[in-house]
């Protein structure tokens, strides 16, 4: 089972510009390098909608890694975002969070590895949704 960590900002965020590169980065063969800036991006901006609705919460565990969440990935959790099929939520299940995918067809909690069984949630009174992940953010220095 996939586990949180939660950690809440100390103080609001203050808004942090920085720059914005016009042309993508290609992941296959290089293309020549371009040095124009299109504008400058807040990260505060683009990854919370609504900040007083959002915490975030670290990943551990390997359940969720087929859809590219691992352990030590930052999750940025919305409160107030609309619980939808196959949204990944963080819940409260018996006391504990864990980060799953939503199936709300079949009432059940979906993991994204072979290895977890689904958590049937039919009639639980014990589940709390808490929020959805919006965003998930690894860092890729070791």
């Amino acid at each position: 089972m996939t586990r949180l960590r939660l950690a809440r900002p100390d103080e609001p965020a203050r808004a942090l510009q920085l720059p914005l590169y016009a042309h993508r980065v290609r992941a296959g063969f290089p293309s020549p390098a371009d040095d124009f800036i299109d504008r400058s991006l807040d990260l505060n901006e683009f990854l919370v909608r609504r900040p007083s609705a959002t915490f975030f919460a670290w990943a551990e565990g390997d359940s969720l890694r087929d859809i590219g969440i691992g352990p030590g990935d930052l999750l940025i959790v919305d409160r107030a975002a609309e619980r939808r099929q196959g949204s990944v939520v963080v819940a409260a299940l018996d006391g504990e969070l864990t980060c799953k995918i939503l199936d709300l067809r079949r009432q059940r909690l979906l993991s994204a590895n072979d290895a977890f069984p689904p958590i049937d949630i039919a009639g639980r009174e014990d589940l709390l949704i808490e929020g959805v992940v919006t965003h998930s953010i690894r860092s890729h220095l070791r």
